[in-house]
């Protein structure tokens, strides 16, 4: 398509679209032309793709579920309207696991959706459509929502830049829930500069420049050895060495009650999602099974564990604050292990808790975080990511870090097979 420029180039330019959004499955509705949009603001000419969890007036709304196969509502999410206002010209509803359920994007009604690095592996969940629509060059920025790491997942699986604002920071109306109470709606685009710029348009703030800078001192949590993937390890250490040579520190930090944080996050969503699809259940064969199965998980919890699960959230938040007093931000992996193969046997829940097993601890602080890619599997060659995570208020550090790590690398640059660019 190179020297190719007026109509000609315009159409080779669609064709090559429809061509890499059939291979990956990202795209559950087009929406062409965009939705009404600003003639100028800070994200004139940006194309948008929104998972297909959040309501778009006039265009359907899915939730990847057979329940809202038709379903279309009469007003735009609150993120919606204000993307609109700024400009973005929002273009395609994105693929998903089924109400947002799964770290996958296998368990949609609308099929599969795959990684336009390797079409034979997973993109990452539940904001599956969301990172390979980036990544592919389909869209240039996505709104996706994490719960326990479903926007910071598929950035990490399929090579980009995405983020998990601080609970409460972007406005979720319009959006539907997985638990009220962790959930969060957040960008992804290829670089921290329009991260940056349409976390300020959600968040309904001035549109503020990174200003590249190394954070002073960044805590190192220790996981469990038999936890990360020794390439993903590597490659994490690399990017942390970034930082270092610029003058950070690097702290070796103990987090208090870490290892126990993904088992309190998901006994709050569990113990709410059977009464979030009440309704639903009583047509079970309606759900994806592997939909199914998760939501009935918290069919045995009660009360009580609810409770003991809140309390520890409590405690658990105020030792992040304590962290924060010594280090300005944490630095892990994203994804811990390689990025899985689609049609890898084992059992979906183990699978699940282990690609969550880095993300999840982050979604029970009530903090930012900020997931990087910072290099190549030494096996595979597929995307590996980092994160960078700060105590609340803590976005503007992040992605001033951001955009000093992407200043000095170009992983964020690079572009996979099933591309458009």
């Amino acid at each position: 398509m190179k020297g190719r420029s007026g109509a000609d180039g315009d159409a080779d330019v669609a064709v090559r679209r429809r061509q890499v959004a059939a291979a990956i499955n990202a795209v559950v509705t087009p929406i062409e032309p965009p939705l009404p949009h600003a003639a100028d603001g800070p994200l004139a000419g940006v194309r948008v793709g929104v998972k297909d969890n959040i309501d778009t007036a006039g265009v359907r709304t899915t939730c990847g579920s057979a329940f809202f196969s038709q379903r279309v509502p009469d007003a735009d999410a609150v993120v919606v309207t204000r993307l609109v206002e700024a400009g973005a010209q929002v273009v395609a509803k994105l693929n998903l696991s089924e109400f947002g359920v799964g770290m996958t994007s296998q368990n949609s009604a609308s099929g599969p959706c795959r990684n336009p690095w390797d079409l034979g592996r997973i993109p990452g969940g539940s904001s599956g459509g969301a990172g390979a629509a980036v990544a592919a060059g389909l869209v240039d920025l996505a709104l996706g929502t994490d719960t326990g790491g479903s926007v910071r997942l598929p950035a990490a699986a399929c090579g980009v830049t995405g983020l998990r604002p601080g609970l409460g920071t972007v406005p979720d109306a319009g959006t539907f829930p997985m638990c009220e109470l962790v959930d969060t709606v957040g960008p992804l685009a290829r670089t921290v500069e329009l991260v940056a710029r349409a976390f300020a348009v959600l968040a309904g703030r001035a549109v503020r420049e990174p200003s590249p800078a190394p954070p002073r001192r960044i805590g190192l949590p220790l996981p469990a050895a038999d936890e990360v993937d020794d390439g993903v390890a590597a490659v994490v250490e690399r990017a942390a060495r970034v930082f270092a040579d610029a003058g950070s520190e690097l702290v070796p930090v103990e987090v208090p009650g870490l290892g126990a944080a993904q088992s309190v996050l998901y006994t709050i969503i569990y113990a709410g999602l059977p009464d979030v699809h009440r309704e639903r259940l009583q047509h079970p064969e309606l759900f994806h099974p592997d939909t199914l199965t998760r939501v009935l998980l918290g069919s045995g919890l009660t009360d009580g564990h609810r409770d003991e699960a809140m309390a520890a959230r409590a405690e658990y938040q105020q030792a992040m604050e304590e962290v924060f007093d010594s280090v300005d931000v944490l630095l892990t992996p994203t994804l811990p292990v390689d990025v899985p193969r689609i049609d890898a046997d084992g059992d979906v829940l183990a699978l699940t808790r282990r690609l969550a097993s880095s993300t999840a601890p982050w979604s029970l602080h009530a903090g930012p975080t900020l997931a990087l890619p910072v290099g190549r599997h030494p096996v595979s060659g597929m995307p590996v990511g980092a994160q960078l995570t700060a105590a609340v208020g803590g976005e503007n550090l992040l992605l001033d870090a951001g955009a000093f790590f992407q200043a000095r690398t170009c992983w964020h640059q690079a572009r996979p097979p099933c591309s458009v660019d």
